[in-house]
């Protein structure tokens, strides 16, 4: 079993004393207090190791940034949540606070897969090598959570909701803090138990391709809500309200039926702690706060079966069983050498194969290049029905359409060699130039995005209708533009500053934040330069003059993209420790 054998641990201050005959260590034992003490001091002396280099200072500072951005951001939510729960309490609109909660609990566990390339890590399956108890697996896998972004955004806006409740009813001050400690720490196991179970569903093929179409389902399920949506929004003020009274008759009882069901859950039962508390008095509130409890510890206990799992040992793969391994051999089954690409068993091919083969085994990245099609589709239909309501069509819906379909690609664009691990030894020890590979990596992202952007097209044409010819040029020499410009900072980026991927994970990443920053700053320059290309040439009806001027910029990043090209073998020859370092380290 994992985390058992604690041979060759003594010089890390771990050893076996302490843990009885079963395994497990009290969970503040002295040797427990003793492995606690080992881990914070691991991390922290790599955190001092790593500030000796230039790049490493550069990585803290990009984090510093990053989290001034995101304390930003959270601090202006909970400013809102706050002054949403005032004013709902200070009115008696108590039916009304379970929306900030609800909108609290999903911004928490949503927030997480959206920043999961973005930040920095820790893998903890790596304790398991040492002779660290369950109960201590299990806290220090909980500890290392709370430096999660969504963990410090879901603290401040219940802190904001706290200063809300405690400025409209100041009697609650000890009472809501603990209703909402209660709730946070639901939010906290349920964010990690989902990781936890997608990651163990997305390490096999079979129940990742099922996720895979479960997911595809949903998203486009949501569909069906923008025509009731929006179908209205070009009628009169009368018959919006007679439409507003049907859809009330209609789905009334649904709406009673589903506040019914929410008050049995975790922001209901909190908003019902409260209230109760205010209007009751705390003795009436037990009952609502004991739900509560229990629902965190049922979602703490769905986290540790889990984590019992992997301590236990278990380390599932995409590769067959022995069951399916035995049936090939009997078969007599090969493994295929030539690649089924156009082109034959060249390194070009080969690598685009290779990618092909990666992209459909891994839902993050698919995921990451769907929701922004989705998105699309959403802002098409509301600029439809906007243009429709106003009588001006947006004549901007393709290059924006396009913009934010690029946002997908960033992750592909600007860390080629991410998902390489162990393997990219073989890229050095290849007679391949590196060259070649990036040169197979950027036609195959080029590929990749003139698909979404075929489908953006598409969508744009049907949603708002067929764009003026200047603006299809326009756009179409805008891309030239912003293509090779991506690709040509990726390249860059994906040496400088590499971060491995587990494409069968979402959460575990080892983002880099020095990249993160960079390649945003690299597509606000790019959208900023088509923004104003745009605007500028609107202006007295002279949007052919944008074609011109985006091509002369295409020519530049051409240029630039093959400069980066011809030396990407000496860029990575002088950084190839520090990159094979990076990419295949596991902690």
């Amino acid at each position: 079993m994992a985390g058992i054998n604690g041979a060759g641990v003594n010089g890390a201050g771990i050893n076996g004393a302490g843990i009885d005959e079963a395994g497990a260590a009290r969970l503040f034992s002295a040797t427990a207090r003793a492995q606690y003490a080992a881990t914070g001091a691991l991390r922290w002396h790599m955190f001092i190791n790593g500030l000796r280099s230039k790049m490493g200072a550069f990585e803290l500072g990009a984090r510093t940034v990053a989290f001034v951005i995101y304390a930003g951001m959270g601090l202006g939510m909970g400013f809102g949540a706050g002054i949403a729960t005032y004013f709902l309490i200070s009115s008696d609109e108590w039916k009304f606070v379970p929306i900030v909660l609800w909108a609290v609990c999903i911004i928490w566990q949503l927030l997480p897969i959206l920043l999961a390339s973005f930040q920095e890590q820790f893998d903890l399956s790596t304790l398991l090598r040492f002779p660290v108890s369950f109960s201590s697996y299990t806290l220090l896998y909980l500890i290392f959570g709370l430096a999660d972004i969504s963990t410090m955004v879901g603290a401040i806006l219940c802190f904001g909701i706290w200063v809300g409740i405690v400025v409209a009813w100041p009697t609650l001050f000890a009472w809501s803090a603990i209703v909402l400690l209660v709730f946070a720490a639901f939010n906290i196991l349920l964010a990690r138990a989902v990781f936890a179970w997608i990651d163990r569903w997305l390490a096999q093929r079979k129940t990742r391709e099922i996720l895979g179409a479960v997911f595809l389902v949903l998203m486009l399920s949501l569909q069906f809500l923008n025509p009731a949506l929006h179908q209205r929004r070009h009628q009169g003020r009368e018959q919006r309200d007679e439409a507003q009274r049907q859809m009330m008759a209609q789905y009334g009882p649904w709406l009673h039926k589903a506040n019914a069901v929410q008050k049995w859950l975790p922001p209901g039962l909190a908003e019902g702690a409260v209230q109760q508390a205010a209007q009751e008095g705390t003795g009436q509130a037990f009952e609502s706060m004991g739900l509560l409890g229990l629902y965190a510890l049922a979602v703490g206990g769905v986290l540790a079966a889990r984590l019992k799992s992997e301590y236990r040992g278990e380390n599932l793969g995409s590769a067959p069983s022995r069951k399916k391994a035995g049936l090939r051999q009997l078969k007599g089954g090969q493994a295929k050498v030539a690649g089924w690409m156009p082109g034959g068993s060249g390194p070009v091919a080969a690598v685009i194969e290779k990618e092909i083969r990666l992209l459909l085994r891994s839902l993050p990245i698919l995921y990451a290049l769907g929701a922004p099609l989705l998105l699309v589709f959403i802002f098409a239909t509301m600029f439809h029905n906007t243009s429709q309501n106003t009588g001006h069509p947006m004549i901007f819906a393709l290059p924006l359409g396009l913009a934010y379909a690029m946002i997908g690609f960033t992750q592909l664009f600007y860390n080629h060699l991410g998902a390489e691990g162990p393997g990219i030894q073989l890229l050095f020890l290849s007679p391949t130039p590196i060259r070649t590979v990036f040169l197979a990596k950027n036609l195959f992202h080029s590929m990749i995005f003139g698909i979404d952007a075929v489908v953006v097209c598409t969508l744009v044409s049907l949603r708002m209708g067929m764009p003026q010819p200047a603006m299809l040029a326009a756009t179409l020499a805008w891309l030239l533009f912003a293509l090779p410009t991506h690709l040509a900072a990726g390249n860059i980026f994906s040496i400088l500053f590499p971060y491995r991927v587990n494409p069968g994970r979402i959460s575990r990443q080892r983002g880099s934040q020095g990249n993160a920053l960079l390649s945003l700053l690299i597509q606000a320059v790019v959208l900023g330069a088509g923004a104003g290309v745009f605007a500028l040439c609107s202006i007295g009806d002279r949007l052919w003059l944008a074609v011109p001027i985006f091509l002369v910029l295409a020519g530049g990043a051409f240029f630039a993209w093959s400069r980066v090209l011809q030396n990407a073998d000496a860029m990575a020859n002088r950084h190839k420790e520090s990159l094979m370092e990076t990419v295949m380290k596991t902690a």
